[in-house]
C-alpha cells in the first residue's frame, strides 16, 4: 500500500505559527478547528494492520526536512561571513594607519616646512590609502548584498521550515488519535472476543494487531524526534539570519560613516595644510613689508636730518671767516714784511752800487794817470 499522505489545504498551511505545544505535547487540542477536522478525517485513513503503512507512515515529512536540514547545512558552509569580518578588520587598519598629520614632526610640527611639498606627499598618502578603501570597499557592498539576499533567504528558510513542523505536529496528533484509539476501543473489544471465544486465530490477531500498534507508537515517537529537530532549526535559523543582518549593518555603518569620516579628515587636513601655505606667504609677505618699511623709515630719518641740519648753515661759516680773516692779516703783513725787505734790500743795493761805481771811477782815474 502506498504511503498514505495528509492534505492540508491552503488555509492551514497559511498558519504554520498557530500551532503550539501543550504541557503533556502535542495533542488535538492543540491545533485551530480546522486542523483538527482534516486529523480526525485522516486518522480513519491510517490502516495499523498494513506493515507497509506503519513504515512509510509520515516519512515524506521527514524526507523533506532531511534534505531541507541539508540544504540548510550546505548553505552555511559556502558561506564565508570570516572574510567579511577580516575585510571589516583590513578597512580599520588602514584608515588607521593613514597617518593626516606627517610622519616624524606630525604636521604642525611641520608648520615652517615647505607647505607645498608637504602638501603632495600628503595627496600622494591619500591616494595609495583610497585605492585601497576603495578596493575594500567594494568587495564589502558584495558581501553585504550576498548577506542581504541571504536574510529574504532565510526568511523563505523560516517558513518552510514551520510548514515542515506543523505538518509533522498533525501526522503526530493523528498518530496518537489513532492509538488512542486502538487501545481504548479496538484492542479492548478485541481482547473480550477473544476471551469470549477463545479462538486462537482471533488470538493470534490481537497479538498482530498490538505488536502492529508498538510499532505504530514507535513510529509516531520517531516523528516526535524529527519534529523536534524541526522546532530546533527554527531559531538556528534565525540566529543565523541576524548574524548576516548584524554584519550586513555593521558593514553598512563602515561604508556610510567610517570612510566618509576618513575622506572628512582629509579634507581638514588638506584645508589646514593649504591654510598653513597662505600662512607661510603671509608671513613672507609680512617680513618683507616691515623690512620695507624699517628700510624706508631709516633713510627717510638720514635724509630729514641731513636736510635739516644742512639747512640751519649759514653760507659762510664764522670758522671760514675767521680763517679767511686771519689769512689776508697775515697776507697783508706778509705783503707789507716783504715789500719792507725788499725796500731795504734795494737800498743797501743802492749803497753798495754807489761804493762799487766809486771804485771803479777811482780804478779807472789811477789807470790814466
Amino acid at each position: 500500500m502506498e504511503e498514505i499522505k495528509l492534505d492540508f489545504g491552503n488555509e492551514v498551511q497559511a498558519s504554520p505559527a498557530k500551532i503550539k505545544d501543550e504541557p503533556g505535547g502535542v495533542s488535538l487540542a492543540s491545533l485551530t478547528t480546522e486542523e483538527q477536522k482534516l486529523v480526525l478525517e485522516f486518522v480513519d485513513k491510517i490502516d495499523i494492520t498494513d506493515s507497509n503503512s506503519i513504515v512509510t507512515y509520515g516519512s515524506g515529512a521527514q524526507t523533506k526536512l532531511a534534505k531541507f536540514a541539508d540544504d540548510t547545512l550546505a548553505n552555511v558552509k559556502t558561506k564565508d561571513s570570516g572574510e567579511a569580518g577580516k575585510l571589516l578588520t583590513d578597512l580599520v587598519v588602514t584608515i588607521k594607519n593613514f597617518d593626516a598629520t606627517g610622519e616624524s614632526k606630525g604636521f604642525l610640527g611641520n608648520l615652517f616646512g615647505k607647505a607645498k611639498t608637504e602638501i603632495d606627499r600628503l595627496i600622494a598618502r591619500y591616494s595609495d590609502v583610497e585605492v585601497n578603501i576603495d578596493k575594500i570597499s567594494n568587495m564589502l557592498q558584495a558581501h553585504r548584498h550576498t548577506m542581504l539576499k541571504d536574510i529574504v533567504m532565510y526568511d523563505e528558510m523560516y517558513k518552510t521550515n514551520l510548514v515542515y513542523f506543523k505538518e509533522l505536529t498533525m501526522y503526530i496528533v493523528a498518530g496518537k488519535e489513532k492509538i488512542k484509539e486502538m487501545n481504548e476501543k479496538v484492542l479492548p473489544a478485541l481482547r473480550e472476543r477473544v476471551a469470549q471465544s477463545g479462538d486462537e486465530a482471533e488470538a493470534q490477531k490481537l497479538n498482530d494487531l498490538a505488536n502492529a500498534v508498538n510499532r505504530f507508537e514507535k513510529k509516531v515517537y520517531d516523528l516526535q524526534l524529527s519534529r523536534q529537530i524541526s522546532l530546533q532549526m527554527g531559531p538556528q535559523i534565525r540566529l543565523i539570519q541576524n548574524n548576516d543582518a548584524q554584519l550586513a549593518d555593521k558593514i553598512q555603518s563602515s561604508i556610510v560613516n567610517s570612510i566618509p569620516l576618513w575622506k572628512n579628515q582629509m579634507v581638514l587636513s588638506l584645508g589646514l595644510a593649504n591654510a598653513k601655505a597662505a600662512l607661510e606667504a603671509q608671513t613672507k609677505v609680512t617680513d618683507m613689508t616691515n623690512d620695507l618699511l624699517k628700510k624706508n623709515s631709516e633713510i627717510l630719518k638720514a635724509g630729514t636730518l641731513g636736510v635739516a641740519k644742512e639747512s640751519e648753515r649759514g653760507i659762510v661759516s664764522i670758522e671760514t671767516i675767521k680763517k679767511v680773516n686771519q689769512d689776508l692779516i697775515e697776507t697783508i703783513s706778509g705783503v707789507l714784511d716783504i715789500q719792507r725787505k725788499g725796500k731795504e734790500e734795494r737800498l743797501a743795493a743802492e749803497s753798495e752800487l754807489a761804493s762799487i761805481e766809486s771804485e771803479l771811477k777811482q780804478t779807472l782815474i789811477s789807470i790814466r794817470q
